[in-house]
């Protein structure tokens, strides 16, 4: 049985450019969002995106993840989340 799984990722600051912090697992898209853009305004972070991504947990089997929204400064190519 496929699942829907909303996150909100941050994107940290680090010395080679931003790195992905620390995701976080929200309960809708709209939640997503909300926390995206409160991490995004958080010193030390360049940005922050909200996704979700469709899958089985049974199997581990999942599909791409589909941006929902971003703030800030993020890394245009998102295909590795």
């Amino acid at each position: 049985m496929d699942v829907a799984y909303y996150v909100a990722l941050p994107f940290v600051l680090a010395d080679d450019g931003v790195a992905a912090g620390e995701a976080v697992e929200c309960l809708s898209a709209n939640a997503a969002i909300m926390r995206a853009e409160a991490l995004s305004r958080k010193p030390g972070c360049a940005g922050a995106v909200a996704f979700s991504r469709t899958g089985d947990p049974s199997t581990g089997e999942f599909g791409d993840a589909m941006l929902i929204r971003k703030f800030g400064d993020v890394p245009d190519d998102l295909s590795a989340l």
